[in-house]
């Protein structure tokens, strides 16, 4: 309740006092939003300081830094074969973020829980990867680059037994993007389950059974396409840390479940030709 005298009698000072009443909200928000923004990305750790490519692996040739942005550029011949942006840093459970676009007719992706191959280079990578690709089947599809190829297209769900067969058991509206355009990518691994999001979209999952195979820890890093030429440009890419789940065991499948094949490439590089 306001005392007499107080804000509920206008007096000389009103106007003034009624717009510092009004600035110190604007100014309490602009101060605290972010307080906000750090407190919603509770955890995350940025991989890119926005400057250079410290704490980074990678071919001189190809990548660099260009007005605050990663920028890896492939020409027909350079690179030879599929080269990678390498963090110095490893992961298990954990969860990513990333804010990439991709110009030109190819793609690229983002690798976790991977092994270097030194033996094809210092830069080549095998391991699983969330797709940035232009063919929709393709975005975010969930896959493992020199390994085992795609478990699954954009819109699927699929459960590998520990036989290493795949089995649909879920399916959903594919994620529709323009790679030209900024899109961010969301990667989300506990145990054995792997989960691709684009803009806050379901994509994609994996639960892989397949103990003798599957990779539970390993490396992080983006991919720079061989053959066509095409630049791939990272703005920004977010790590969190989640506390290591044990992989959640074979259990019967739900009588709705499809066996498939490993699902074909539609287009190895770029936009797959119209019909």
């Amino acid at each position: 309740m306001l005392r007499k005298g107080s804000w509920d009698e206008p007096g000389p000072c009103f106007k003034s006092c009624r717009i510092h009443r009004m600035k110190i909200p604007s100014l309490l928000l602009a101060f605290l939003f972010p307080v906000f923004a750090a407190i919603a990305e509770d955890g995350f750790q940025p991989l890119f300081n926005g400057k250079d490519l410290s704490g980074w692996d990678y071919d001189p040739a190809l990548w660099r830094v260009e007005n605050g942005v990663i920028t890896g550029t492939s020409e027909p011949g350079k690179p030879k074969s599929n080269s990678f942006l390498i963090w110095n840093g490893s992961v298990q459970d954990f969860e990513l973020k990333a804010v990439i676009r991709v110009s030109g007719d190819n793609n690229s992706g983002i690798q976790y829980r991977s092994r270097r191959l030194p033996e094809i280079s210092p830069w080549t990578i095998a391991g699983y990867q969330c797709d940035v690709h232009p063919t929709s089947v393709h975005t975010a599809m969930t896959y493992e680059e020199r390994g085992r190829g795609i478990f699954g297209y954009n819109g699927t769900e699929v459960v590998l037994d520990p036989d290493g067969q795949r089995w649909l058991v879920a399916e959903h509206p594919p994620v529709e993007i323009d790679i030209a355009q900024w899109n961010e990518f969301h990667i989300l691994a506990r145990g054995n389950r792997l989960e691709h999001r684009v803009n806050g979209r379901l994509a994609a999952v994996l639960i892989d059974h397949d103990a003798k195979n599957r990779a539970l820890e390993g490396l992080v890093a983006i991919q720079l396409h061989a053959g066509n030429p095409n630049t791939a440009e990272i703005r920004d890419i977010r790590l969190r840390a989640l506390p290591r789940e044990e992989p959640a065991a074979f259990t019967p499948l739900p009588a709705t479940a499809r066996k498939i094949e490993k699902p074909r490439v539609v287009s190895a590089q770029g936009k797959a030709p119209k019909p």
